[in-house]
């Protein structure tokens, strides 16, 4: 069966790739996550970014090439634990290639509903917020994973050293909550669809040598 491919730009920009067709999630803008800057030249069929801030909407960035390649369904969730009035709404985007499907959760702010949930519980792999501030921290993203069930969860939004805001939970501070990260020294994950890896993981950012 064909391999799926997952590169990891940092902050919440992933790129996924199947079958010669990719997209990318949340590009962030230059200057805009301390210490990550997007890598130029990323081109892809479709970019999906879950909401309007700087830190995950930089499509003016990235070379669009194509429309969805996969199919596509989105979900509107708030952005904070009020409902959305303190910081609006963001987009859970979900995709379904080589018959695996990827919820990719954006800046979700509160712990799902339960009928969020049943729309989480389609996907194999979910890529999770877990830093806390703008977003559910890790005591929540640890819940929100064994609730779903998903095979592979890939971390996101949270801070590595210099990497990223600090008021965002240190990955010294993540390992605390979860069982077992697999932190993982590369920026690309490649599995056989019909063998996703099981477990907690996060990726070193991709970025370009200066």
């Amino acid at each position: 069966m064909d391999k799926m491919t997952i590169t990891y730009y940092g902050h919440s920009c992933f790129q996924v790739s199947y079958h010669g067709a990719s997209v990318l999630f949340d590009p962030y803008q230059h200057g805009s996550v301390p210490g990550l800057e997007l890598p130029k030249g990323i081109e892809v069929d479709a970019c999906y970014c879950s909401h309007a801030h700087a830190d995950h909407n930089a499509r003016d960035l990235v070379k669009v090439t194509g429309r969805d390649p996969f199919p596509v369904t989105r979900m509107e969730v708030p952005h904070d634990d009020v409902d959305g009035r303190k910081r609006g709404m963001s987009r859970v985007t979900l995709i379904t290639c080589g018959g695996v499907t990827l919820a990719h959760l954006g800046d979700y702010g509160r712990l799902p509903t339960d009928p969020e949930y049943e729309v989480l519980r389609s996907a194999q792999v979910l890529f999770v917020p877990c830093g806390g501030f703008f977003t559910i921290g890790p005591k929540e993203a640890n819940e929100l994973i064994r609730h779903v069930g998903a095979r592979l969860a890939i971390l996101m939004h949270f801070r590595t050293g210099w990497q990223d805001y600090d008021v965002l939970a240190d990955i010294s501070q993540i390992r605390t909550i979860f069982d077992g990260i697999d932190e993982r020294k590369e920026s690309v994950l490649s599995f056989a669809c019909d063998a996703v890896p099981e477990g907690v993981v996060t990726l070193q950012p991709m970025q370009e040598r200066r």
